[in-house]
């Protein structure tokens, strides 16, 4: 099943990345064919496995498994099984999506990646300790090993002489991902195994085994970029053959990796470890916000591939003799920094234990981290770095990027209108329904809600204050009234916070026991005025550089009038200015004759 899956990934990796397009179209077919029929194995394959999970479970014959009931219980009542129905749904959606064009082609891949990974946030990993970096470690470890072993089959599913142009590009991926792969396993050896005794279990003995295939990879991986620029044909593919053959062992260790139980681990357990995966931390002190850390692997796997991304392109930029603005690097690591904060650093921490630093970490997620990005500048930096098409008439990624922008989809979420109601709206059907307390009980929920707050404060800020280019241009105006709508807005969720008499968390704050802060509804409440204090700042430093962009944009169209009444008049001509005047004194002089 999971080879299968790496197997189809693959294949959308190389229409997405590898091949080359036509105008942003897909011009290989023969290869969307072969991803169709991987997939549908794939679809096949987890059907099987699904079969043989609830004969293994209930300890029958796999035949007795044919039961719609027991099957429709098994994937509706079931963590695990839930988890197995959200990807047969991601690769159903995929065989439905028509790959003719390369951006469905990257739709496709973001959900087959999401389907591939919606298992591991149920594995072994998500009940040991330091919950947040082992399941995000194990994520990202799979997402890497598919561009690394899927990206390598779809390359060899390439025309021969297509083959060697885009080595060089495969290769780049495949060093990325080989990095990836090799830190997020020793995270999640080390979250697992910290012990001596525990390295000398079966456990410990397979993970020492796909240690030295993943040394092996990466050596492999280090020929092959040396060897690349002055290989011949046939040597070039032998090696990767054999690293075909070293990457399929690794998948097969690692699945069998899966199916064995870790040591045991000398863990008092108790409601909050139950719940969140930590044990309850002490009172909340300054000192104590600032200090404590518990890493959050898949969010802290994000910010490093996007400040690695960042680096690339300024360095990129001052080989070519460019310069990037030292002030845009310095917002984006300062948005960076306070994400990282609000999410593994100590405000992380102690939003998974009191609804007052959860919405502390809101406000900064949602507030203050966007601003840093946005006047980072990331989109203008992607545009001038990103490679172009290889031959005349591919887009290549820069030109699919720019379709993404230019889209109408990109065209609809950039209207001012719809980036508040997400930006505040959402504010409303996240905390006044179920789905609060619904997203609170697991790790993805709270990775879904911290991804949630982050973009939509993002495109918030994004058309308000945002120096990169967007798809509409949005009058100064129509800025200030959405900030001014944003402010009230947000005050009114703030009051309807303090003044609610209910909690709004279903009893999950209660389940933790906590020995601190114990009325419950005065947290909230406090958690409310937060809110109100930390959201309105942000809110009117938005206001304020709007106001300054609009003054700034007036003095540079009055110079640029200025300039051309000056080009004008030195050469003996009527600027625009005149012109108007002068029809104006025609329009009066006809009045003043009738």
């Amino acid at each position: 099943m999971q080879l299968t899956g790496v197997l189809s990934i693959g294949l959308l990796i190389a229409i997405a990345f590898l091949e080359l397009d036509s105008k942003g179209r897909v011009v290989n077919f023969d290869l969307v064919k072969k991803a169709k029929r991987l997939l549908s194995l794939w679809l096949i394959t987890t059907f099987i496995y699904i079969l043989v999970q609830i004969a293994y479970l209930l300890d029958q014959p796999i035949t007795a498994s044919f039961d719609l009931t027991v099957i429709r219980s098994y994937l509706t009542q079931t963590s695990i099984g839930k988890s197995y129905l959200l990807q047969i749904i991601g690769i159903i959606v995929v065989l439905a999506i028509s790959l003719k064009k390369i951006i469905s082609t990257y739709v496709a891949l973001l959900i087959s990646l999401i389907a591939i990974t919606a298992s591991i946030f149920q594995s072994h990993g998500s009940t040991s300790g330091h919950h947040g970096l082992a399941i995000g470690a194990l994520v990202i470890h799979v997402i890497a090993l598919s561009f690394w072993v899927g990206g390598l089959f779809g390359l060899t599913q390439l025309g021969s002489e297509h083959k060697l142009i885009v080595l060089p590009r495969f290769s780049a991926i495949a060093l990325w991902s080989a990095i990836t792969v090799a830190l997020t396993g020793a995270a999640t050896a080390w979250t697992r195994l910290d012990s001596i005794s525990a390295w000398q279990s079966k456990y410990g003995a397979i993970t020492l085994l796909k240690i030295f295939l993943a040394i092996t990879l990466i050596g492999f991986g280090a020929l092959h970029r040396r060897w690349i620029i002055k290989s011949d044909f046939p040597s070039v593919f032998r090696l990767i053959t054999a690293e075909i053959v070293v990457m399929f062992s690794t998948i097969f260790v690692g699945s069998w990796l899966s199916t064995v139980n870790p040591p045991d681990r000398e863990v008092v357990s108790s409601p909050a470890l139950l719940l969140t995966g930590l044990e309850m931390p002490e009172p909340p002190t300054f000192s104590r916000v600032l200090l404590a850390y518990d890493a959050d692997g898949l969010m802290l796997g994000l910010l490093i591939l996007a400040v690695a991304l960042y680096i690339k392109g300024v360095v990129i930029l001052s080989r070519r003799g460019d310069k990037w603005p030292v002030g845009r690097t310095i917002a984006f690591a300062l948005g960076i920094s306070a994400i990282d904060f609000a999410t593994s650093g100590g405000l992380g921490v102690y939003s998974r234990f009191a609804f007052s630093n959860h919405m502390l970490s809101h406000m900064v997620l949602g507030m203050i981290a966007p601003i840093g990005i946005v006047l980072g500048a990331p989109i203008t930096l992607a545009l001038r770095t990103l490679p172009v098409g290889r031959s005349e008439g591919e887009r290549g990624i820069r030109g699919a990027f720019i379709a993404i922008l230019h889209s109408k989809l990109s065209n609809f979420y950039t209207h001012p209108v719809v980036a508040l109601a997400i930006f505040d709206g959402s504010l409303f059907a996240l905390y006044f329904t179920p789905l609060f307390s619904n997203l609170m009980q697991g790790h993805s929920g709270h990775f879904f809600m911290s991804i949630h707050f982050l973009l939509a404060g993002i495109l918030f800020f994004q058309v308000l204050i945002g120096i990169d280019p967007m798809p509409r241009k949005v009058p100064h105006i129509v800025k200030m009234i959405i900030i001014f709508a944003a402010m009230s807005i947000h005050a009114f969720f703030s009051i309807s916070l303090m003044s609610a008499s209910t909690l709004l968390d279903n009893g999950y704050f209660a389940l933790l026991e906590r020995p601190w802060a114990t009325d419950l509804l005065a947290d909230q409440r406090l958690g409310g005025a937060i809110g109100w204090a930390m959201g309105e700042i942000p809110i009117l430093l938005a206001l304020l550089a709007t106001f300054l962009q609009w003054v700034r944009q007036d003095k540079k169209e009055a110079s640029r009038i200025d300039r051309a009444a000056d080009r004008a008049a030195a050469m003996g001509e009527k600027d625009d200015l005149a012109i108007y005047n002068q029809y104006l004194a025609e329009l009066n002089r006809r009045d003043n004759s009738q």
